[in-house]
């Protein structure tokens, strides 16, 4: 005789409870005993106890009834209802302008803040939970972008924003407690404890079949719960508030059956073409399967259409394959209708019941069907893999996990309630200044990885823990502020030589900072303004080497003349360039040789020509024989009051008073202001003008040529001769 180990499991569901008696040698299981009992309440709610006290009831009855016969049972493999998940999609993004490039800690640490967003976003739709009275069971990435664009992995990748998108499932921490004390009420201890889709994923999807992407759907009354596995593990799970009772409700509404004869006749139609029925009414009917599928398709659609939405939202793209379990999948038609919705092959969607448990034989006296997986899922997996609880210290406060999968010390954290994006040290403060007008911002320093240290060695977020680890987490500092000199931002300061009228010069770029001169050491503040400019033009450069004096000889010549400014240009110095004449504007490059000349003082002379002004009229005539010019001032420079002589010079800036005097002819007279006259001493006093011979007076005019003469009478007046003088 070999010894044969006892499995009591309870299937806790939101209609009814079932326990089950399961014997295992070896590895082979044999379902031997099962007992099914519906609450008299309503004690569950959406895979959570709300009534202790009655489930524990139930749990008794079934408890008791078993017991008489197969002995005492004192402990028990129960699930976490897959209905009390919750999954939640969630965003992160941070800054990466600037930052070395992304290595796998940094993807891991963005992750699990997308993790925590999505645990406080659950914990706002249940406003009477915190966030960390979740456990969170799994998630995986849905997308990685880079810069707003969707790409493959993160990992060396540079730009200005990484984001990532994951979907996550948690398990109030109530659900567990909840259970734990209706257990307890009932005097039974917890043997083990699983979830009902890994349940069931573990007696109908092998490891070795996990790295397939597959949904298991269990569809029960109320609700359908939804696993799915890729890539070797279970990546996600949800539910839909929609499953096999609104099916039987709408056979119920089409051939006016009670709810227990409904549900029956729906499970009939799975292997019947034809069934009989008797309505409320009593009349009996036959009706063909096809004209019942037709009468309750749209309820068939929305169950289909919510099951299959669920799975898209959950698993990003259809999978490759769908198991259909619990007593909801018996309803007609609803394989294809989830096949063609998903664009999968009929035979890719199957319901599959306990015959296709392997190392499963079953007593004469339990039916077999698809509703009966998840309770004897339950006690396998629970003695295969049951879940355990961990406890850590984080930070030496004592944190309890929920051991449905690879424990990290990112896990930890996470139920911790520690804030993923808080840890990382943030950004010293950036500036902003400007250089020649043009704004450079100059980042703060890096802020730093946090400090994770697991029993006092640095750790990584995703290195496992064990029971009684010691994890302890120190926030990374903070970067520095920005902090630049003057020569960090100027790679080579400008320097040019040139030659001015023969001497050698050299230039250095000037340097201010706000407007006042800098060194180039100088350590600057925000909004600083820096210029750093070398003269480039033939006035920049004079004035950089106070050579202002130079500046003043290439200014146009300015006098003011009766009240008006007057000037002209071409008495100005002159710059040559390298020979060629330039103006002030002029660039001035590295080499050159520049030549000022200075202006010139004009005269008067040159003035009235430049202004085209007659200084002064004149006539030639011959006076006692000899040929003089008689001239006489027609325009008058005064300077001060003082008359100035056409060779006077003018000066830049003089005011000047110019007087014009009429035009008129010469006259006899005007001789006398060019010649010296001596009376004759033997002259009587008298004179005679003679003009061409002929007498004349002081005031007859005279023309260019004349003969002019004075005669003076002799005393002798024997002699009547004239005495010209």
């Amino acid at each position: 005789m070999y010894e044969q180990k006892k499995l009591f499991s309870l299937d806790i569901g939101t209609r009814s409870v079932v326990g089950i008696i399961l014997e295992e040698h070896e590895g082979q299981y044999h379902a031997k005993d099962i007992v099914i009992k519906e609450h008299v309440e309503r004690a569950m709610l959406d895979g959570q106890i709300h009534d202790v006290l009655a489930v524990s009831r139930i749990i008794s009855e079934i408890k008791d009834e078993l017991e008489t016969k197969h002995g005492p049972l004192e402990k028990v493999c129960v699930a976490a209802a897959g209905r009390a998940l919750r999954t939640e999609r969630a965003e992160a993004s941070i800054n990466i302008s600037g930052k070395p490039m992304l290595q796998r800690q940094d993807i891991l640490h963005l992750e699990l803040s997308a993790v925590q967003q999505a645990q406080a976003i659950v914990a706002e739709k249940h406003e009477i939970e915190k966030s960390y009275y979740y456990y969170c069971v799994g998630y995986s990435v849905l997308y990685y972008r880079l810069d707003g664009e969707e790409i493959g992995n993160l990992i060396d990748q540079k730009g200005e924003e990484a984001s990532v998108e994951i979907i996550a499932t948690f398990l109030p921490k109530v659900v567990v407690e909840s259970l734990i004390s209706a257990l307890h009420r009932a005097g039974l201890e917890m043997e083990a404890l699983t979830l009902e889709p890994i349940a069931a994923i573990n007696v109908l999807i092998p490891p070795s079949m996990r790295r397939l992407n597959v949904a298991l759907v269990d569809i029960g009354a109320g609700t359908s719960d939804i696993a799915i596995t890729d890539m070797g593990t279970v990546i996600a799970y949800g539910m839909v508030p929609v499953a096999g009772d609104e099916i039987t409700e709408a056979v119920s509404d089409q051939l006016l059956l009670d709810f227990p004869l409904a549900e029956k006749a729906k499970r009939d139609l799975l292997v019947h073409d034809t069934i009989a029925v008797t309505d409320i009414l009593g009349f009996e009917t036959e009706v063909n399967k096809d004209d019942v599928v037709e009468l309750i398709s749209p309820a068939l659609d929305r169950l289909a259409d919510s099951i299959c939405n669920e799975i898209l939202s959950l698993n990003n793209r259809p999978p490759k394959a769908v198991m259909l379990i619990g007593g909801g999948s018996l309803t007609p038609d609803l394989p294809s209708r989830i096949a063609r919705k998903l664009g999968l092959p009929e035979n890719r969607v199957a319901i599959r019941g306990i015959d296709a448990i392997n190392g499963l034989s079953v007593s004469d006296i339990i039916k077999q069907g698809p509703e009966l997986v998840t309770p004897i899922g339950i006690a396998i997996a629970a003695q295969k893999s049951p879940v355990h609880y961990c406890t850590v210290y984080v930070n030496e406060q004592p944190v309890r996990l929920f051991e449905v999968k690879r424990l990290t010390v990112g896990d930890c954290l996470l139920a911790a309630g520690i804030k993923m994006n808080k840890l990382y040290g943030k950004p010293g403060l950036a500036m902003i200044v400007s250089v020649n007008a043009q704004n450079i911002t100059i980042p703060g320093g890096h802020g730093e990885a946090p400090a994770i240290l697991r029993n006092g060695i640095l750790s990584s977020l995703d290195e496992q823990v064990a029971t009684g680890d010691q994890i302890t987490v120190e926030r990374g500092r903070d970067g520095l502020p920005a902090e630049v000199r003057i020569r960090d931002l100027i790679d080579d300061i400008p320097v040019k030589s040139v030659t001015i009228n023969s001497q050698n010069h050299t230039i250095q770029a000037e340097i201010t900072c706000n407007g006042v001169p800098a060194a180039a050491d100088q350590v600057l503040r925000d909004r600083d303004k820096i210029d750093c400019r070398i003269p480039e033009t033939v006035e920049e450069t004079l004035n950089a080497l106070s050579l202002r004096e130079l500046l003043k000889e290439l200014k146009p010549f300015r006098f003011n003349m009766n009240g008006k400014e007057t000037f002209l240009p071409r008495l100005s110095g002159r710059i040559l360039r390298n020979g060629l004449e330039v103006k002030p504007h002029h660039t001035v490059e590295h080499g050159d040789t520049l030549l000022i000349e200075k202006r010139g003082t004009p005269t008067v002379k040159e003035i009235a020509n430049l202004k085209q002004l007659i200084l002064s009229q004149s006539i030639p005539v011959i006076f006692n024989g000899k040929r003089i010019k008689i001239s006489r001032t027609m325009t008058e420079f005064q300077r001060q009051g003082t008359a100035l002589s056409e060779n006077d010079s003018i000066y830049d800036g003089d005011v000047l008073t110019v007087i014009h005097k009429k035009i008129s002819p010469f006259i006899f007279q005007d001789l006398f202001n060019h010649v010296e006259i001596e009376m004759p001493a033997d002259s009587t006093g008298k004179f005679i003008l003679l003009r061409n011979g002929e007498k004349t007076t002081f005031h007859d005019p005279i023309e260019p040529g004349d003969d002019l003469k004075i005669v003076w009478p002799a005393i002798n007046k024997k002699d009547s001769n004239l005495k010209p003088i």
